[in-house]
């Protein structure tokens, strides 16, 4: 049986793929904010768990990758931009379905290039409340701290 403390389950009712023993992923999830405090999501591609849903981009970090070059990986593999500042925000571990993760989100508070959507996927710069639905279980705990950090109440 897994040791890693989850922070989330969701969809609890529902089987876990490959038992209580699986393995734990780590991936990087970048939080693009602009100054205004609008913070960008996007939504899961057809064909991956859970599409349709709106999250915060990101992915699987890879062997012998950081956490900081993952998270440039991928955001540059999925939107076309490259990340030229971030920092480390918040950690937490979701027990989805399909996986265990752990989710390693940071700010990205500057970047360029232009946003391309290499995946299919949608996007859209957001405020709290969001006007997307539905959101992925793992980045609802996100618009909560924004909420907290901005003062805004009502995360979505």
């Amino acid at each position: 049986m897994s040791t890693v403390p989850v922070d989330r389950v969701a969809d609890g009712h529902m089987a876990r793929a490959g038992g209580t023993d699986r393995p734990l992923t780590e991936v990087a999830v970048g939080v693009l904010l602009q100054a205004n405090g609008c913070f960008l999501m996007t939504s899961r591609p057809a064909g991956k768990a859970y599409a349709g849903y709106w999250e915060f981009p990101g992915g699987k970090v890879e062997a012998p990758e950081s956490l900081e070059q993952a998270l440039s990986r991928e955001l540059y593999e999925e939107l076309g931009i490259q990340v030229l500042h971030c920092q480390p925000w918040q950690v937490q571990v979701v027990d989805y379905p399909h996986a265990l993760v752990r989710l390693h989100f940071f700010k990205v508070l500057d970047w360029s290039g232009e946003l391309v959507m290499r995946e299919g996927q949608h996007a859209q710069w957001q405020e709290l409340p969001v006007q997307v639905a539905p959101v992925l279980p793992g980045a609802l705990p996100v618009l909560a701290w924004l909420a907290d950090e901005l003062g805004a109440g009502q995360a979505v």
